[in-house]
């Protein structure tokens, strides 16, 4: 679509003064080297004929400022061209100026994994364009642990050390392998947490204790049950506590619960609005919000919901689950 054609049915009630062109409205953050580092030709091309303000990132956390000038700026629409650490800046910066109800939000998944994106049916380049100039516009939960927001989700434990190890190199090597990679090499060194967990539902607590491989924590991921997508519209988290076992024992709940969707002796699931996740020992805890570290001894998790306006593909379901 041209910058002189119609606006897409994004803009039904945002319509700007007469003197406001289209990329002053339409912004989109541009990270190069996301993934294989081989879109940027078809991003610019694209987003150039449909009008955007293209800002491309130079450094890590530089997608804070820009998504931030964005909002500075009063745009209306914030591509994120980018894998789920891009988006995650994105939002930190739309939380910093306090604009996260202010602007619609859309995903080009050009990253290693797009969890997000993926959760939110979108699957390519392509298909992010389209949502963002035709799709349907969502109201989705945020989840914020302390005061940094997130939307895939917060990760405590075994899978939080082997996304902070996977190296850019192995990523660029190995594509989603490079995570099982540097998951089979962080095994041989972890150590079990030792946790208490307070989880508030409608008002009731759930409190758990003990020595635990992880704490998974989704926003619109599920992590047990099938996995996939989580619904993010119903203000609660999906949690899943994983308590220490034998590797073996490990493999073997892990299937049950992903084959045939059962809760077993050491797999706890749970669902919460707001969390409290202490360390018992007094020790930090390496945290994977959306992929990026975040070291706490103590940390509490608690929803927004209904906070961000997304465009979604035609794949997308608000309850995945039917529940």
């Amino acid at each position: 679509m041209g910058q002189d054609e119609e606006l897409p049915v994004d803009e039904r009630s945002k319509e700007g003064p007469s003197s406001t062109t289209r990329s002053d409205r339409y912004w989109l953050i541009l990270n190069p080297i996301s993934g294989r580092a081989d879109h940027i030709e078809q991003i610019r091309r694209l987003a150039t004929d449909r009008g955007y303000r293209i800002e491309e990132t130079e450094e890590e956390e530089h997608a804070i400022e820009l998504a931030a000038a964005a909002a500075a700026a009063a745009a209306d629409v914030l591509a994120v061209a980018g894998g789920d650490g891009t988006v995650h800046e994105a939002v930190q910066g739309l939380v910093k100026m306090d604009a996260l109800d202010d602007m619609i939000l859309g995903v080009i998944p050009v990253g290693t994994e797009n969890i997000f994106a993926t959760n939110i049916g979108i699957q390519d380049i392509e298909q992010g364009f389209a949502a963002l100039e035709t799709g349907e516009m969502r109201r989705i939960d945020v989840g914020f642990a302390g005061k940094e927001p997130f939307v895939t989700s917060c990760i405590a434990g075994l899978p939080a050390d082997a996304s902070v190890a996977t190296s850019p190199e192995l990523k660029e090597r190995f594509g989603s392998l490079g995570f099982i990679i540097a998951g089979l090499q962080e095994v041989a060194m972890f150590e079990e947490l030792h946790l208490e967990v307070k989880a508030i539902s409608q008002d009731e607590e759930t409190t758990w204790a003990g020595d635990a491989l992880c704490v998974l924590v989704g926003n619109i991921r599920r992590f047990t049950k099938r996995g996939g997508q989580a619904n993010v519209e119903d203000g609660l988290f999906d949690v899943t506590i994983v308590k220490q076992m034998p590797t073996i024992d490990l493999i073997a709940e892990g299937t049950v619960q992903r084959l045939l969707g059962h809760d077993t002796e050491h797999i706890l699931n749970l669902k919460a609005s707001r969390l409290e996740i202490n360390e018992l020992h007094g020790e930090a805890i390496d945290f994977s919000l959306d992929g990026e570290l975040s070291v706490h001894e103590r940390l509490d998790l608690r929803t927004h919901p209904h906070a961000l306006t997304i465009c979604v593909g035609s794949e997308y379901e608000s309850d995945p689950t039917g529940e």
